[in-house]
């Protein structure tokens, strides 16, 4: 899947109102590999997008630049990002195909197409985890793909040095609360396999140093 060039990028950012939201989206949209791997993952798929804690809502943006989206429907619990990413949709003219709301992770609509959680899990206690999964592989679609990237807790250097971004992140007040509990493969594989899902964990470092990995999700294909 072909990158955003730099004037889209820069289209991009200055949909949002404040200087840092439009350094964040530049560099999101430059360096954070989760995105393009999603559009992959999409490809020509006509299904909605569920987009769980969404933010500013650049991974639709993204998506829609590339031609990929058709209804993006983007959901996070702070409502000073779903305002920004609202108002960037307007300005972007994006209304008709981009919703966005304020709402808890616990009160996904009723939408079934494919479901995206970017940065999600770590930010929710233990227990709250693995029904989230279940929530979210209940919105699947027969043919949807289930997106997720995260944290995973191992022994590693790149684990650690993700938990140091994580407190700058805490403390600068972008992701209030912080995180909670960092899940290991195995506890991300398990109720998906349980739910009859297939899944498969790879590395998404992309350019930075951090412990990031996509874990996917498909219902087996049902044979003829």
């Amino acid at each position: 899947m072909q990158a955003l060039d730099h004037s889209t990028r820069q289209r991009i950012a200055n949909r949002y109102g404040t200087r840092g939201q439009r350094l964040h989206a530049r560099w999101k949209l430059a360096y954070d590999p989760a995105y393009a791997a999603t559009a992959a993952l999409l490809g020509t798929s006509r299904l909605p997008l569920l987009d769980i804690g969404c933010g500013i809502g650049l991974l639709g943006q993204y998506l829609h630049a590339l031609g990929v989206l058709t209804e993006y429907v983007g959901l996070d619990h702070d409502p000073r990002k779903i305002a920004a990413g609202q108002a960037a949709a307007r300005n972007g003219g994006l209304d008709p195909c981009m919703q966005l709301r304020s709402a808890d992770v616990a009160a996904l609509p009723s939408l079934h197409g494919h479901v995206a959680l970017l940065d999600v899990l770590h930010y929710l206690p233990a227990a709250r985890q693995a029904p989230l999964l279940e929530s979210a592989a209940a919105h699947l679609a027969a043919d949807g793909v289930l997106v997720i990237r995260n944290v995973l807790r191992e022994p590693s250097w790149r684990f650690h040095a993700t938990r140091v971004e994580e407190f700058f992140l805490r403390a600068s007040g972008w992701i209030p609360g912080g995180a909670q509990h960092y899940p290991s493969a195995e506890e991300i594989r398990a109720p998906l396999e349980a739910l009859g899902l297939a899944v498969h964990i790879e590395s998404l470092r992309g350019r930075t140093p951090y412990n990031s990995y996509l874990i996917v999700a498909r219902r087996p294909a049902v044979p003829d």
